[in-house]
């Protein structure tokens, strides 16, 4: 008997294998489940076993023309809110047109955000909804352990907001004329940790492509950026009050900063960036409007800066607070870069600006094996540091800067009450730079950051 009700089971056991096989075989991996994996420790959510949210599911349409945003908003929704890892997909070979939305958080677990088709806004300011900030598009607000990745393409259709009569380079010598002039941050993350932002092509935004405010704990890499040179205020990555940020093997190509550090930033990494043409890689503009601005420990290696009005710069107002401290920028190539090497505590685009006795500090700040060419009209390195608060700790070793058109002379440094070390003989040779620490102390009292 005993062997019977075996031999039963057994062959139960084979007609139940025997009859289910071939329809899991049959089914889309997407709807067998698996045993949740633990959510890697770091940044982002680098594991790619997810339920796939296809937003044409959501009722997406993808011809470049309806109003694709209900759909994206409930795909987050219902990504955002599910139990284990989901993976929200933007199909290739769909053009999805989005109008400006937030996408808000906290998620229940981690979140993929894949990009394998096109992403745009409406065209214009004239297409954009009234009710609508004109800010912003596309926003990420409270969101922990995103992954932002892809081959597609976000397109920001910004030719039309470049083209705003408010726009500097529309009027003579930089004049502006009378009007709106609000335009969208392509991409904002706000108040949001952990995140990873790899592979995407983001092109045209309206204003800056990326901007990261209150985040921590972010992670960029291989990332193509680009927009026309004469693109104005189109800042490739931007970011404010964030903090432990890595930019690593990403290509930018836009009308302003490639990358710029904004007021509050600190342990940021840049790695291996292609920038140019563009305005360089700048931290600041910092303290402007009297207000006090603290960024540390910032660096910039492996790079190639070409074609751009600047290159590694610092710019503050005067008459702000705080400090800039602890920045190397290290092996940096420069190609036809009309400023390689600029501090600039005098910094102002406006007019009829006044002198004034406050300023952020800036000190300990280090240029290592900078070497390539430079635009013969302007000066190599410039060192135009506050009258009553010097820069200080400057060091450089290894700088060799050329004309890049031969047959002109070399253009010698120019410094204002800079102080520092040349620990190796510079090209052009930096005579102007005052040794060691300045005799004296700063006017008024440096406000400390840490």
């Amino acid at each position: 008997m005993a062997f019977f009700l075996f031999s039963t089971q057994v062959f139960l056991t084979l007609v139940t294998c025997l009859f289910f096989l071939p329809i899991y075989g049959r089914l889309p991996m997407s709807l067998i489940s698996f045993p949740p994996s633990p959510l890697p420790k770091g940044i982002g959510v680098s594991v790619e076993r997810s339920l796939v949210y296809d937003v044409r599911s959501f009722g997406a349409v993808g011809d470049g023309v309806s109003d694709d945003t209900q759909a994206f908003q409930l795909a987050w929704d219902t990504a955002c809110q599910a139990e284990e890892l989901r993976t929200l997909l933007v199909p290739k070979g769909n053009v999805f047109m989005i109008q400006s939305t937030i996408f808000t958080g906290p998620c229940k677990s981690g979140l993929i955000f894949k990009v394998e088709g096109t992403i745009m806004p409406p065209d214009g300011p004239d297409s954009w909804p009234k009710n609508k900030s004109k800010k912003q598009w596309l926003v990420f607000y409270r969101i922990n352990g995103l992954t932002m990745k892809g081959g597609g393409l976000i397109d920001g259709r910004g030719e039309k907001w470049w083209n705003l009569p408010c726009k500097p380079h529309k009027g003579i010598n930089g004049t502006t004329l009378p009007g709106p002039c609000d335009s969208p941050v392509a991409i904002r993350f706000f108040m949001s940790s952990n995140l990873r932002i790899e592979g995407l092509k983001i092109k045209n935004s309206p204003k800056f492509h990326f901007r990261f405010e209150d985040c921590q704990n972010v992670h960029i890499e291989k990332l193509i950026i680009r927009s026309p040179a004469l693109s104005p205020n189109t800042d490739g990555i931007h970011i404010e009050n964030t903090n432990n940020v890595r930019i690593y093997n990403s290509l930018i190509s836009n009308g302003d900063d490639c990358v710029s550090i904004g007021a509050g930033c600190y342990n940021v990494d840049i790695k291996n960036i292609k920038c140019g043409p563009s305005h360089g890689i700048s931290i600041g503009s910092l303290g402007n409007y009297n207000s006090q601005a603290c960024v540390w420990n910032i660096t910039v290696s492996e790079s190639i800066i070409k074609h751009s009005d600047n290159g590694v710069r610092i710019k503050t107002w005067q008459g702000g607070r705080g400090s800039v401290s602890k920045v190397t920028f290290e092996s940096i190539h420069m190609d036809n870069v009309r400023n390689p090497i600029i501090i600039d505590q005098y910094y102002c685009p406006l007019k009829n600006c006044i002198n004034q006795s406050s300023a952020v500090s800036v000190s300990n700040v280090s240029y290592s094996n900078i070497r390539g060419t430079y635009d013969f009209r302007s000066f190599p390195m410039r060192f135009a540091c506050s009258d009553s608060v010097p820069c200080t700790d400057i060091m450089l070793s290894q700088v060799e800067l050329l004309p890049s058109q031969q047959g002109h002379l070399l253009t010698n440094p120019f410094c204002w009450n800079v102080y520092g070390t040349v620990h190796t003989p510079t090209t052009p040779p930096l005579l102007c730079l005052q040794e060691g620490p300045p005799l004296t102390l700063p006017q008024h009292d440096v406000v400390p950051c840490y």
